[in-house]
C-alpha cells in the first residue's frame, strides 16, 4: 500500500508526463532522461515495498534537481514541475 509521500510523487509523476506530451516540444534528450528516472523511481517503489531498502543511497532528488537545472533554460513551462519533482523526493529522503 502506498503512503500518502508515494501517492504525491505518483500522480506528479502522471502530471509531468501529461505536460511533457502537452508541450510536444520537449527534445529527445530530455524525454530519455526523464523516462530514465521516473523508471528509476518505480523500481525504487517496488524494491522499498518488497524490500524494505534504504532509498537515500539513490540520489534521485539530485538527479532531479540537476535535470531541472539542466534544462530549465530550454524548457521554462517544465522547470516547476521538475523543481517539484525534486523537492517530493527530497522530502521522502530518496
Amino acid at each position: 500500500m502506498l503512503n500518502e509521500n508515494e501517492s504525491d510523487l505518483k500522480a506528479h509523476l502522471k502530471t509531468l508526463h501529461r505536460n511533457l506530451n502537452e508541450t510536444g516540444q520537449v527534445d529527445e534528450e530530455l524525454q530519455m532522461l526523464l523516462r530514465q528516472l521516473d523508471g528509476d523511481i518505480n523500481r525504487l517503489l517496488d524494491k522499498r515495498d518488497e524490500d524494505n531498502l534504504d532509498a537515500n543511497t539513490y540520489g534521485l532528488a539530485s538527479r532531479s534537481q540537476e535535470l531541472t537545472a539542466r534544462f530549465a533554460a530550454k524548457h521554462p513551462t517544465l522547470e516547476p514541475a521538475l523543481r517539484q519533482l525534486g523537492t517530493i523526493l527530497a522530502n521522502m529522503g530518496i
